[in-house]
């Protein structure tokens, strides 16, 4: 369960990081590409949590909110990835061409 707690913690970092690094960037291609990579944190972030809940309370209650966290975790998770496959080959482009 430490394990798990520390995926928590390590998602949650990445999400601030990558959240950060949005804020910061100028170029409009990579700020999506960043926010894809965001959302795939966040999406972790979301469905270790409902992991998580599943050994923290064991009760009724806590498996169907963690069932709910863990399918809308994935869900960010695919979509983030997509996105993140997506803008991928345009941030190489745009870097190249800003140089």
């Amino acid at each position: 369960m430490n394990i798990l707690v520390m995926l928590i913690i390590f998602a949650l970092g990445f999400y601030l990081y990558y959240k950060t690094k949005y804020f910061r960037s100028k170029r409009p291609i990579e700020k999506q590409w960043l926010s894809a990579k965001s959302s795939i944190a966040l999406g972790l972030f979301v469905g270790l949590f409902g992991l998580n809940s599943f050994f923290v309370h064991p009760s009724t209650i806590s498996y169907v909110i963690g069932t709910i966290l863990i399918l809308v975790g994935g869900g960010s998770v695919w979509a983030g990835f997509r996105a993140y496959k997506h803008y991928l080959p345009f941030v190489v482009k745009e870097a190249e061409q800003q140089g």
